[in-house]
């Protein structure tokens, strides 16, 4: 089993980057982890503590779940994957089930901060992106998906988006195996990654 880890700031072009990876891929030899599902719950809080919750921290995600799902699945067992909602801020009663595949992508701003999860990455890939390009398409995410307004996204990138990108994530680009510029638009440093994946499936 080859673990692929993609990370990369918040709208830099992850979601883009996977999918076109596992479009390159045989059918059913890909499962995506992605690291939004193990958010802690915070279903409990009021609303005006849920306004202050940092999703762009180490911390706010459950880091011992997500291994030991990737542990079990390396193992060859079927996980129980949570749901997150960013609305409700809370995990669904409901979970996925995610069955082992020769290849499993874990994709997230976070994945890299962590020692362990890293050390179970055959590779590891930084999707990069400039700032300005990233804020837009945070505003276009956080308006259609998170229910924000214009002025909120604002606010929220101002006081935790970026400042947690600067000291959490960009610094993880050091332990990338592979940096991708320009997110999903870079065919070449795409086809050049799913060559190396494909090669490993035939070996």
């Amino acid at each position: 089993m080859l673990i692929i880890g993609i990370a990369g700031g918040s709208g830099s072009g992850k979601t883009t980057v996977v999918r076109r990876i596992t479009e390159c891929l045989p059918e059913a030899s890909v499962a995506v982890i992605s690291q939004d599902a193990y958010y802690k719950d915070k279903g409990h809080l009021s609303e005006e503590e849920k306004k202050t919750i940092n999703f762009d921290h180490p911390e706010s995600i459950e880091f011992n779940l997500l291994i030991d799902h990737i542990d079990a699945l390396q193992k060859g067992e079927v996980i129980d994957r949570p749901v997150y909602s960013y609305v409700t801020c809370a995990r669904s009663t409901e979970t996925v089930a995610v069955e082992p595949r020769r290849v499993i992508i874990i994709e997230g701003i976070l994945i890299l901060t962590d020692e362990e999860l890293r050390k179970r990455m055959g590779i590891k890939v930084y999707v990069d992106a400039d700032a300005d390009k990233r804020l837009i398409r945070i505003i276009n995410r956080d308006i259609q998906e998170r229910g924000r307004n214009y002025l909120q996204v604002l606010e929220h990138y101002e006081k935790f988006v970026r400042p947690m990108h600067l000291q959490f994530i960009e610094p993880t680009k050091r332990y990338a195996d592979l940096i991708i510029p320009q997110g999903g638009k870079n065919r070449v440093a795409i086809d050049i990654l799913a060559a190396r994946i494909k090669q490993n499936l035939e070996n």
